[in-house]
């Protein structure tokens, strides 16, 4: 079902973001999820190979975001790669890559849900998570352009924090340039799984595609937006990994529980291990933002073509936002915050991401020149280095992130059967 089509109430969305909004609203999502969570236990699997994982990660990244830039472009709707898989691939391929998402991301938004609350208010994390999804989701329902302000000043507040971060590191007598070198603790393997924990940080920029019906001339803001976003970040998490490097080295930060504040210690700014605490919450509130506001576009394109009850392709009368999807996202991500565990959730959003970005570039490979098709190699790499990174995660989330994509082809089969039955 196209966008503009259905029943009153389930009509476009308005267009309203310009690059900066876009860029912004990527980076929010980006800078939070994984540079105050995914270091230490990257640090913990590549050892001093850290910065290879984290380089590795970035490739797999910009091949991700070249292919679906071009196809955001060519299919401006909202949805991101469970369009670009539907028009492609075909319907099945279009609805896998829906379900990874919205499954792997509604962990997502639990994982930075929780870290808030570990934040926050340690003793109390489950409650304080819920309490931030309810407020979050409330900010979405009034309108997205609501969510890029406050994204925008959640953005600039998190990259201060990480800038004083990275000045008190390099500028401390105690920063010791020779912890930057790979040592034989770094193995294959290791810094693989690094790299697909790392990625984990860069995933951020799916937000911008996912919001495709919303942007301003989405062929050219799009393919702007997305690698401004992935090099801003990437610029950004390799000054912290190298600060936070130079001062704990590889195997005190593998050891760390909030690293960024135990490199602000070490380094003699322990006035500033506090402020990292409210960056760090902050960061956290900025990705569940933009993961409610993605996953919720997500869930309508899907309603719109009956994969998920067609209720939840409503749009707001007045708000123009896809309001019954947006409740119901939050209110699912409400209760697993309550009950989840926020490692276990991270590594299965992982598997899920991976798998998406993979039909993304599979999507890619298939556009012919005049449809704007990225160089071969970007889809190739790209598609190659998700399947190596989702296999190379740790056993529990390869298993469960599999036997998810699985539970869900069945459920797809049903349906059909089900509805030829009924022809």
């Amino acid at each position: 079902m196209s966008a503009g089509s259905g029943p009153a109430g389930t009509g476009e969305l308005k267009r309203h973001l310009g690059v900066f909004d876009a860029v912004v609203i990527g980076l929010g999502s980006m800078i939070g999820a994984g540079i105050f969570a995914a270091l230490a236990p990257a640090a913990a699997a590549a050892g001093s190979g850290l910065l290879l994982g984290l380089a590795l990660a970035a490739v797999v990244a910009y091949c991700n975001a070249m292919s679906s830039a071009r196809l955001a472009a060519r299919y401006p709707a909202s949805g991101g790669t469970y369009v670009y898989g539907r028009e492609r691939l075909g319907e099945f391929w279009g609805y896998l890559a829906g379900w990874a998402f919205v499954v792997g991301k509604t962990a997502s938004c639990a994982a930075m849900a929780l870290t808030v609350g570990s934040y926050v208010w340690p003793g109390q994390a489950h409650a304080v998570a819920v309490a931030a999804v309810v407020a979050l989701t409330a900010v979405n329902y009034a309108g997205v352009q609501k969510s890029a302000w406050l994204t925008r000043v959640i953005v600039a507040v998190v990259l201060a924090v990480l800038t004083a971060v990275v000045v008190a590191a390099v500028t401390s007598g105690d920063a010791d340039t020779a912890q930057l070198g790979i040592g034989e603790d770094a193995t294959f393997g290791g810094v693989l799984q690094a790299a697909g924990l790392l990625f984990f940080a860069f995933a951020g920029y799916a937000r911008i595609a996912t919001l495709g019906e919303e942007v301003r001339d989405p062929a050219r803001t799009i393919p702007r937006a997305i690698p401004i976003a992935l090099g801003i970040a990437l610029v950004v998490y390799t000054a912290v990994a190298v600060a936070v490097l130079v001062v704990l080295g590889p195997q005190g930060l593998a050891d760390a529980t909030a690293p960024l504040s135990d490199a602000a210690r070490d380094a003699g700014a322990d006035w500033l291990a506090p402020v990292v605490r409210v960056g760090a919450a902050v960061a956290a509130l900025g990705s569940l933002l933009a993961l409610i506001l993605g996953v919720s576009r997500t869930t309508l394109a899907m309603a719109r073509d009956r994969h998920l009850p067609h209720a939840l392709a409503a749009v707001h009368p007045k708000f123009r936002v896809p309001h019954r999807a947006e409740l119901v996202v939050g209110a699912v991500v409400a209760v697993l915050a309550a009950t989840a565990d926020v490692r276990g959730a991270i590594g299965f959003s992982s598997f899920g991401v991976l798998a998406y970005y993979a039909i993304a570039n599979a999507a890619a490979w298939t556009l012919a020149p005049d449809e704007g098709r990225p160089a071969r190699i970007v889809p190739v790499v790209g598609l190659a280095g998700c399947l190596v990174l989702a296999f190379a995660l740790p056993a529990s989330s390869v298993i469960s992130g599999a036997a998810v994509l699985a539970a869900g082809a069945v459920a797809y089969g049903v349906r059909r059967a089900v509805t030829a039955r009924g022809a």
